[in-house]
């Protein structure tokens, strides 16, 4: 039998909303046959434009193509679901599904709602820029709306403004509704907070929700990711900052670690896990799909006045997460960092790992390829599909990885699936700042 520590927290349910699919069996079947959920889409929110003419990587994102509930929306919550945005209605598809698949119905838990903490990160960019106004203004052009210096109808602006302005477009960019929606539906009403920022904020709500546990704050904890950044004016923002790949592959653009990447390719998502205590849950006889044994978080700064990535951007949040879960490199089976296949952060990142390893050859996975970039949902969804991995004693491949850039040729990056032969895995995330997160989990 397992001995867990009064401080291991245990994963009882695991939720997953992505365009690989719906639950943990959907999307570890598409990693498994290395498949991918990007696709091409023409311009966001239209069907492929059969002139081709607007820029690639506005054409390729990766879109969940169906949202359904375990449960039924009770009839008080109804008028509320007006208020979610999008990547909020991801997080409660998520949500629900992580309760679900610890095998639980709602009003069958036996915990207190004042032990029940619910963590929800959201990185969603629905709202940003005003796209209902964006897509009313070419309408009102009076020539094709992406050559520039078209005139444009003020009367046909108005009018497509008035029918595509949603009377409830303010209230929906409420970073908190998807917390007030989800606490009064499951009752979850302990520790909570939200937190709505970009990565490595999914891994930070994680922490959070283990941490309220490992604190004897809560008995339950449930982490929420949720996100969308698959409409227009997000896209090309992120492009015009140099983040987002150029699509010169299509879907096999996306390509962490290779020394000819160019950036990631967005997505929208909701991943969720549901924590217990370990010994709790052993106790009540709760199937326990792994142990979150430490975690590490730091902040390191660039050089100069300019707001960049750092040499060794996550080698400290690595560290303090192996000494916190009291594990060693070589108690790993891999490390799955960030891995979003900008030039220079992929380069921080494997520094960081090469420093960490000093010649250990730890894989190294990249698995956003897979979904694409889903903002705040990524880190949370990375876990869970790292601990479907390893429970079947595998090291997941990064997709689309060909080459090394030199100084990084001799780390282990695996193109194929490969057995496992460590206990646990590192997963880690970090957001521009210097902002880093690192979690060590091992499945049981």
């Amino acid at each position: 039998m397992t001995e867990f520590r009064p401080t291991d927290v245990a994963v009882i349910g695991m939720g997953l909303v992505t365009p690989l699919g719906t639950g943990v069996h959907d999307n570890w079947q598409g990693m498994l046959s290395m498949q991918t959920g990007i696709r091409h889409h023409g311009l966001p929110g239209n069907e492929p434009d059969p002139n081709q003419d607007y820029p690639r990587y506005l054409q390729y994102y990766g879109k969940v193509q169906e949202v359904s509930y375990p449960f039924a929306i009770p009839a008080r919550l109804n008028n509320q679901m007006k208020f979610l945005n999008r990547g909020s209605i991801l997080g409660i598809a998520a949500a629900l599904d992580a309760i679900a698949h610890a095998q639980l119905a709602i009003e069958q838990i036996d915990i207190p709602p004042g032990r029940r903490a619910l963590y929800i990160a959201t990185g969603d960019f629905t709202r940003v820029g005003y796209d209902f106004f964006y897509a009313a203004l070419k309408e009102a052009q009076t020539d094709s709306w992406h050559r520039g210096g078209a005139d444009v109808s003020y009367e046909r602006l108005n009018n497509a403004a008035l029918n595509r302005v949603n009377p409830f477009y303010l209230l929906e960019s409420i970073a908190n509704n998807l917390f007030s929606f989800l606490s009064a539906f499951t009752q979850f009403m302990g520790p909570n907070t939200t937190l709505a920022s970009q990565s490595p904020c999914g891994a930070l709500a994680l922490e959070l929700a283990a941490r309220a546990i490992r604190q004897g704050r809560a008995d339950v904890a449930l982490a929420v990711g949720c996100g969308n950044w698959i409409t227009e004016v997000p896209m090309y923002e992120m492009a015009q900052l140099g983040l987002l790949s150029g699509c010169g592959k299509a879907a096999a653009s996306f390509r962490p670690f290779d020394r000819h990447r160019d950036g990631f390719i967005p997505s929208e998502g909701g991943a969720a896990l549901l924590l217990e205590n370990a010994q709790l849950a052993m106790q009540r006889g709760t199937k326990i799909y792994a142990l979150i044994k430490g975690f590490g978080n730091y902040v390191e700064f660039s050089d100069g006045a300019s707001v960049s990535v750092p040499g060794q951007v996550i080698r400290r949040c690595m560290e303090e997460a192996l000494v916190d879960a009291q594990c060693q490199v070589e108690d790993l089976a891999f490390v799955s960092p960030h891995g979003s296949a900008t030039q220079k952060g992929d380069r921080s990142e494997l520094n960081s790992i090469k420093a960490l390893l000093q010649g250990y050859p730890l894989p190294i996975c990249g698995l956003k390829p897979y979904t694409g970039h889903m903002a705040a949902a990524s880190d949370i969804a990375e876990t869970i599909m790292a601990i479907a991995a390893l429970r079947q004693r595998l090291v997941p491949a990064t997709l689309n990885y060909a080459s090394p850039e030199r100084e990084f040729a001799g780390l282990n990056i695996p193109v194929v699936h490969a057995p496992a032969t460590g206990r646990a895995f590192l997963s880690v995330s970090y957001g521009i700042g210097g902002q880093s997160s690192a979690v060590v989990v091992e499945p049981v």
